[in-house]
C-alpha cells in the first residue's frame, strides 16, 4: 500500500515534467534533464551532462563517444574518464564482453590516476574501480555486488547527491533475482527512486530505472506513469521510445506499444546511419521484436510479415548483442507460432548466417523450439527429436555463473516440446504431465528484462493440450492463468472461447469472443479463430 500511494504521488510529478521540461537547469535537448555537477571546466562540464543523460538512456555507444571528446580536450578532468568506464558495464543487459572489460578497466585506470579535485569525485572513482579489479579472474557477480555495496556506501555518504541514489537504484535492480516473486530488491530499487523523482521529473534515469524496476506483471500497472512520461522526456534516445513498450506489453497496450516501436526503430536508424553508416542498429531490431508480437495479438499479420522482410535485409549491425539476437530468432518464431504455422515452425533455421550465434546459445535455443514443436505438430517425431536434442546440446553450451538463468528457460522450453512429442507418440498422460510440469516451472521463473515475454507461454500451451486432448474445463482455467500474467493474448483468449464453447458455457464463451474481435478490429488476417467468433456471436 506504502508503494502505491508513493507511484500514485509520483505520477503527479511525471504528468507534469512536460511544463519545465525546456526551462530546468541542466535540461539537454532531447534527452531529458540531468544534474551532475563536475569540477570540470565549464565547458567540459556541459558535455558531461550530455553524455550522462546518454548514459542514462542506455545509449552507451554515444555516450562513451561524448566522454571520450572530453578526456580529448581535458585529459585531466577525471569524471570523464570515469563516465566512460561506466559506458562498458550495463548492468540490466548481459555482462560485458572481454572487450568491453579491457576498455572499461583502462578507462577506470585512467580515471584513478588523473583523480579528481573532489572527495565525492574521487569516491565515485573508486567505486566503478572495484568492477573492475581483477575482472579477469573473479566472476561477474562478485564484482558486480561489490560495485552496488560501493554505491551504497557513496550514496549514504552524499545523501544530497541523487545522481548517487539513481545510480545505486540501477545497481540493486541490475541484481535482483528475476526469479524471486516476492520482488523485494525491484522495490527497493524503485523506492529509491520515487524519492528522487519529485525533484527530477524530467530525469531520464529515473523513469527509465522505474520501469524496469516494474516489468512485472503484479507490478506493471505501477509503472505507466513512467512509460507514457518516458519518451517525451528523452524523444531523440531510441530506447527511450522503446522502453515505455516493456510495460505496455505487460498490460496488453498494443496501440501503444506499436506507436513507440515505430518511433524507436526510426530513431535508431538514424542513429546508425550517423554513426555507422550501411549498418542496421540492435536498438532498431529490439523494436521490431516488439513490435512483431503486437502486430501478432492483433491479427495484423502482413504488417508483422513485412517486418520479417525488413529484418531479413539487414546485413550488418552497429552491436551484434543478445537483444539483436533474440530479434533474429523470436520474430520468425513468433509468426509461425502464434499463428499455428506449424509447417513453417518445423522448418525454420537460425538467421542470419553471419550473426556470431555461438555467443548466445539461449538465442538459438527458441529456434529449435520452434522446429520441435512444429515437427511434432506435423506428426515429423524424428525431426522433433534431432531439435530437442539441440535444445540439451545448447543448455549445455550456455556460459555459467550469468546473472539471468537461461539454462532454465531452454529446461522448460524442452519439456514443453518433449511434451507434444509424448502427445504424438501417443502417450497422454506423460505428454500431459510434461506438459503441466513445464507451465509450472515457467510459473517460478520470469522473462529476461530484454524480451517481450516467452515466445509461447509454456501455461498456454497447456491449455492448448487440454483442449485437444478433451478436457475444455480444464483448458479454460489454464487460459485464464495465463491471460492474468500476459493479458490480451490472441492465443489465450481465443483458446479460452473455444474452450468454454466446449464446456458448454456460451455465456463465458461469448465474452471472449467479442473480447477476441474488439482486439483485432483492424485485423488484416482471416485466422480461423477469428471465423470462429464471428460465426458464434453470429449464432448467439
Amino acid at each position: 500500500m506504502r508503494l502505491l500511494t508513493t507511484v500514485l504521488l509520483a505520477a503527479g510529478a511525471l504528468a507534469a515534467q512536460e511544463d519545465h521540461t525546456h526551462h530546468d537547469h541542466g535540461a539537454i535537448a532531447g534527452l531529458g534533464t540531468v544534474h551532475f555537477p563536475v569540477s570540470c571546466s565549464a565547458g567540459a562540464q556541459e558535455k558531461f551532462t550530455r553524455a550522462a543523460a546518454l548514459l542514462h538512456s542506455f545509449g552507451y555507444e554515444e555516450s562513451a563517444q561524448a566522454f571520450s571528446a572530453i578526456t580529448a580536450g581535458e585529459p585531466d578532468c577525471g569524471m570523464a574518464y570515469w563516465g566512460l568506464a561506466m559506458t562498458y558495464y550495463h548492468p540490466i543487459w548481459a555482462p560485458p564482453t572481454r572487450q568491453d572489460l579491457e576498455r572499461g578497466a583502462e578507462a577506470s585506470a585512467n580515471a584513478s590516476r588523473v583523480s579528481a579535485k573532489t572527495q565525492r569525485e574521487k569516491d565515485y572513482i573508486a567505486a566503478i574501480a572495484v568492477f573492475y579489479r581483477d575482472w579477469a579472474t573473479t566472476p561477474h557477480r562478485k564484482r558486480a555486488e561489490a560495485y552496488r555495496e560501493s554505491m551504497k556506501a557513496l550514496h549514504e555518504r552524499y545523501p544530497d547527491d541523487d545522481e548517487a541514489a539513481i545510480f545505486y537504484a540501477l545497481e540493486v535492480r541490475g541484481l535482483a533475482s528475476d526469479n524471486d516473486k516476492s520482488l523485494v530488491e525491484q522495490k527497493k530499487a524503485a523506492d529509491i527512486l520515487l524519492a528522487v523523482l519529485p525533484r527530477h521529473p524530467n530525469h531520464p534515469g529515473v523513469a527509465h530505472y522505474l520501469i524496469h524496476s516494474f516489468d512485472y506483471p503484479s507490478l506493471a500497472e505501477l509503472a505507466l506513469p513512467a512509460a507514457r512520461a518516458y519518451a517525451k522526456i528523452a524523444p531523440d534516445a531510441p530506447h527511450a521510445l522503446h522502453m515505455p513498450t516493456h510495460i505496455f506489453t505487460r498490460l496488453g497496450l498494443w496501440d501503444e506499444s506499436v506507436t513507440s516501436n515505430l518511433a524507436s526503430a526510426n530513431a535508431a536508424k538514424k542513429r546508425a546511419a550517423r554513426m555507422h553508416p550501411g549498418a542496421g542498429a540492435f536498438d532498431e531490431l529490439h523494436a521490431y521484436d516488439y513490435l512483431v508480437y503486437a502486430w501478432l495479438q492483433q491479427a495484423q499479420d502482413d504488417r508483422a510479415r513485412e517486418i520479417l522482410g525488413v529484418m531479413r535485409g539487414i546485413t550488418k549491425l552497429d552491436d551484434a548483442q543478445f537483444a539483436a539476437a533474440y530479434a533474429f530468432v523470436a520474430a520468425p518464431a513468433r509468426f509461425a507460432l502464434e499463428r499455428r504455422d506449424w509447417k513453417d515452425a518445423a522448418a525454420l533455421e537460425v538467421s542470419p548466417a553471419w550473426f556470431p550465434w555461438k555467443n548466445f546459445p539461449h538465442a538459438e535455443a527458441i529456434t529449435n523450439f520452434a522446429r520441435a514443436l512444429g515437427s511434432a505438430r506435423t506428426g515429423d517425431l524424428d525431426g522433433a527429436r534431432r531439435a530437442i536434442q539441440s535444445l540439451d546440446d545448447l543448455k549445455r553450451a550456455e556460459p555459467a555463473g550469468q546473472p539471468y538463468d537461461w539454462t532454465m528457460q531452454i529446461d522448460i522450453q524442452q519439456t514443453a516440446a518433449r511434451s507434444w512429442l509424448e502427445l504424438a507418440s501417443g502417450n497422454r498422460e506423460a505428454a500431459l504431465k510434461l506438459a503441466r510440469a513445464a507451465a509450472d516451472l515457467e510459473d517460478r521463473t520470469e522473462k529476461h528484462a530484454v524480451t517481450p515475454g516467452a515466445v509461447l507461454p509454456a501455461r498456454e500451451l497447456l491449455g492448448d493440450m487440454l483442449l485437444e486432448t478433451s478436457s475444455p474445463a480444464q483448458a479454460l482455467d489454464e487460459y485464464k492463468a495465463t491471460l492474468k500474467v500476459s493479458p490480451r493474448r490472441f492465443r489465450s483468449i481465443a483458446g479460452a472461447a473455444r474452450a468454454a464453447e466446449l464446456a458448454g458455457d456460451r455465456t463465458t464463451a461469448a465474452g471472449y469472443y467479442r473480447e477476441l474481435l474488439a482486439l483485432t478490429k483492424n485485423s488484416t488476417a482471416s485466422r480461423p479463430e477469428l471465423l470462429r467468433a464471428a460465426a458464434f456471436i453470429k449464432e448467439k
